[in-house]
């Protein structure tokens, strides 16, 4: 064989290689990372990420864990995979300006959603929190101070930070606190999952998401339709940050164009099993 056939075939073959790696990869958080095309792990004992493989446009993506392994602890990632519907969820870390476009927008079409709140942004945006109470959207646990779960082992730890949380919403709204919790940054173990059991929440990660939380690096219009549209599925769990520029903008759009897909909008407390 000539030098410059091997040569072809070298290139040939990491072509190959590097195709085989982009087929499937773990979006944790909006990043891409590749991963194992293999099945989903059991749950992990120890700390770990919540990711996605997305194998297939318009099919759900395959998760860290099951449906049927989150199930045993009351969590979820994913919906009724059976009918055109989304839930929609917003990650409240602080108020950025933009919450209330947000809500408009939902309120235009609506599609009731999920807003997981820390304790800042009750703290400084209460009229908001009030306003998505009475507008029939779910206020969610998204933890008192967002600090990394998966390393709190103690389960009176765990509790008082979800507590914390809890007293503040009944303090500012006169309401309870819907049982509905998201890990920060989606970092959690085996022991989360049971914890947040034991408290009787509804652990909710999700099944799409993109990279919209930089507040100083946000995406254009179009690199989120490129990530939202496609990636769409039925039941899908959507997660997006309602700190985003770019998601306040879109959102009117975006829920019309999902909408003209045949997509319908449903509350978390619909997920099967809830």
């Amino acid at each position: 064989m000539s030098q410059s056939s091997r040569r072809s075939l070298l290139t040939l073959g990491a072509l190959t290689t590097l195709a085989l790696i982009a087929a499937v990869t773990l979006t944790l958080f909006g990043r891409e990372e590749p991963v194992s095309a293999a099945a989903p792990a059991a749950v992990p004992a120890s700390a770990g990420n919540w990711g996605l493989s997305f194998q297939n446009e318009g099919q759900p993506p395959v998760g860290n864990a099951s449906r049927e392994e989150l199930s045993q602890y009351n969590a979820y990632y994913l919906g009724n995979s059976a009918e055109k519907v989304i839930y929609l969820t917003f990650d409240c870390g602080y108020e950025n300006g933009y919450t209330e476009q947000i809500l408009d927008a939902l309120k235009k079409h609506h599609a009731p959603a999920a807003f997981f709140v820390v304790g800042h942004m009750i703290e400084d945006a209460p009229d908001i929190v009030r306003r998505m109470a009475a507008e029939g959207h779910i206020v969610g646990n998204h933890t008192f101070h967002h600090p990394d779960m998966s390393a709190i082992s103690d389960q009176a730890a765990f509790q008082k930070e979800l507590d914390s949380l809890s007293a503040l919403y009944r303090e500012t709204t006169g309401q309870e606190l819907p049982r509905f919790y998201r890990p920060p940054q989606g970092k959690y173990s085996e022991e989360n999952l049971r914890q947040a059991q034991a408290l009787g929440y509804n652990t909710v990660f999700w099944s799409l998401a993109y990279v919209d939380w930089n507040t100083d690096d946000q995406p254009t219009a179009q690199q989120a339709y490129d990530k939202l549209l496609p990636r769409i599925h039925d039941g899908a769990i959507v997660l997006l940050h309602s700190t985003s520029r770019t998601n306040a903008e879109i959102l009117d759009d975006l829920l019309t164009k999902w909408e003209a897909m045949g997509y319908t909008f449903a509350s978390l407390e619909e997920l099967p099993g809830v």
